[in-house]
């Protein structure tokens, strides 16, 4: 079976155990045990969601980010209620609320139905997330062109700044990707793992958590379900596991988080991972 590009650091053979370095009070049953994700505002940028799947629910709040030449920095806005023209989006909606079921969700839908899109475009959807009060922000998209490197990076530690926690799938296929590869996000690639709330820590770049992602069963479109491979869909397993600690840590920072994640990793010892 083909896997996506960067899972193979979390191939059993190859991801090494990392010592335990907090103290054993940091655990899974502290960090999230009684969390349902209440409180916390966590925005999908992508291919928007679609609110009436049943394993969405509901969204909070909703945006459609498009190129516009005649707008203002060449990008218009329309809020409201809007559907997806993919499916991707409403896959990592689904797995989100899954794991913090009463999370307030908003879709920024800056990718179009051939799940492609401009980067300023991007830029400017992840800048309204920031704008609006996100606490955590799926990305199951990047760009791989270097032009836009900076643009990014100027956003990624603004949002780091701010305690807004991005979380970014890296690409599918080998090669550099932003947001995904900076220090100041959360970088994913997929496992082949199916428990959603067990995930790796990797010490090494580019990647530092590996979630499910291989063969799973998601949301679709038209209400629908299919089965799907990629690291698009490892992403918003740990944006749920960052949403679902925050409602119940809402004051943790960014790196705090991180920490906290990486303590709880499966790759970590049993005993810190214990409750």
């Amino acid at each position: 079976m083909s896997l996506p590009a960067w899972s193979e650091q979390f191939d059993r053979d190859r991801l090494r155990n990392v010592p335990s370095t907090l103290p054993p009070i940091i655990t899974r049953e502290w960090a999230w045990a009684g969390a349902t994700g209440a409180g916390v505002r966590v925005a999908v940028v992508d291919s928007g969601v679609d609110a009436g799947h049943p394993a969405v629910g509901h969204v909070d709040g909703a945006v459609i980010v498009e190129h516009d030449p005649e707008a203002p920095s060449h990008v218009r806005f329309v809020e409201g209620a809007h559907g997806d023209v993919f499916g991707h989006g409403t896959a990592c909606a689904g797995i989100i609320r899954s794991i913090a079921p009463d999370c307030e969700l908003f879709s920024v839908r800056v990718l179009g139905a051939r799940l492609t899109g401009k980067g300023h475009v991007f830029a400017a959807g992840l800048r309204w997330t920031l704008e609006h009060d996100m606490n955590v922000v799926n990305m199951s998209l990047s760009t791989g062109k270097q032009d836009y490197f900076g643009l990014f990076h100027e956003i990624a530690d603004a949002a780091y700044f701010r305690n807004v926690m991005l979380v970014c799938a890296v690409n599918n296929v080998p090669g550099p990707s932003y947001p995904s590869e900076y220090a100041s996000v959360f970088s994913v690639a997929a496992h082949v793992d199916k428990d959603p709330l067990h995930f790796d820590y990797n010490p090494e770049p580019p990647v530092e958590f590996g979630a499910p992602g291989v063969s799973l069963d998601v949301a679709w479109l038209d209400r629908g379900r299919l089965t799907a491979s990629g690291n698009s869909f490892a992403a918003p397993h740990i944006a749920g596991i960052v949403a679902l600690t925050l409602s119940k840590h809402p004051r943790l920072t960014t790196f705090e988080m991180k920490t906290v994640l990486a303590s709880l990793a499966d790759n970590r010892t049993a005993a810190l991972r214990a409750g």
